[in-house]
């Protein structure tokens, strides 16, 4: 178990690190694409994205908490290998999405797959705002973040419209986010999360494009009543 604990933290200082020596990523290069669209209308205002530095300092605390203090502990243990794999992919994920569109998005949703595992892995009731605090802040912006990416990517693609592809990815991320919030129901941190994102969908829609601004204001009412149906499962 403490190989494990020693692992996550190595990965996680390296998750850490990556914005320090790699170059910024700010969205997909349109010129990427076949379908050239400046700004795609899934993003998020620039402003959602700081919280990546509450996500940073968050995920290092819970790494060096479980190494000191939880080492040899069962339900720390449980989160540890998911967690690692999302970090660890995170750790590259700059470079690669910088690279490419298609790997970029591949990767985060290896990525969200393994953070949301870690989530459900998380026992609410055991050191709650180090283990699965964490964990829910990791899991709720990736959960859009991975739906952001593939919108970016079907657009570009013309595979849908810009339009078109944001509504299919508010869809996939409320489905997702949903299921997700009602099997911990006492960690609201991850939808909290998850609504965080769907305004900055909101404020970088509201003159843009009118329709998908409302979509992602249905969105959050819609996890809005999850977190308040659930608040006492």
């Amino acid at each position: 178990m403490k190989t494990n604990a020693l692992v996550l933290l190595i990965v996680t200082l390296a998750f850490g690190v990556a914005p320090f020596i790699t170059p910024p990523f700010t969205g997909y290069d349109p010129g990427l694409f076949p379908v050239r669209i400046e700004r795609p209308s899934i993003q998020p205002a620039g402003y959602a994205f700081a919280i990546w530095s509450v996500i940073y300092l968050w995920l290092i605390s819970h790494a060096v908490f479980g190494l000191w203090k939880r080492a040899e502990n069962p339900a720390w243990d449980a989160v540890r290998l998911p967690l690692s794999v999302a970090v660890g992919v995170g750790a590259v994920w700059l470079w690669i999405a910088g690279q490419s569109a298609i790997w970029g998005t591949v990767t985060i949703w290896i990525m969200a797959a393994g953070a949301i595992l870690a989530f459900l892995r998380a026992d609410p009731a055991v050191d709650r705002w180090v283990l699965s605090g964490p964990t829910a802040i990791f899991a709720g912006w990736l959960s859009a973040a991975a739906a952001v990416s593939t919108g970016v990517l079907v657009a570009g693609y013309g595979w849908l419209g810009d339009t078109g592809s944001a509504a299919a990815m508010l869809a996939l991320v409320l489905g997702i986010a949903v299921t997700v919030q009602m099997r911990r129901p006492l960690m609201p941190v991850y939808g909290l999360t998850v609504i965080w994102a769907l305004v900055g969908v909101i404020a970088a829609n509201a003159s843009a494009n009118l329709t998908v601004a409302v979509l992602a204001g249905s969105g959050i009412a819609v996890m809005a009543v999850t977190l308040w149906a659930n608040r006492k499962a």
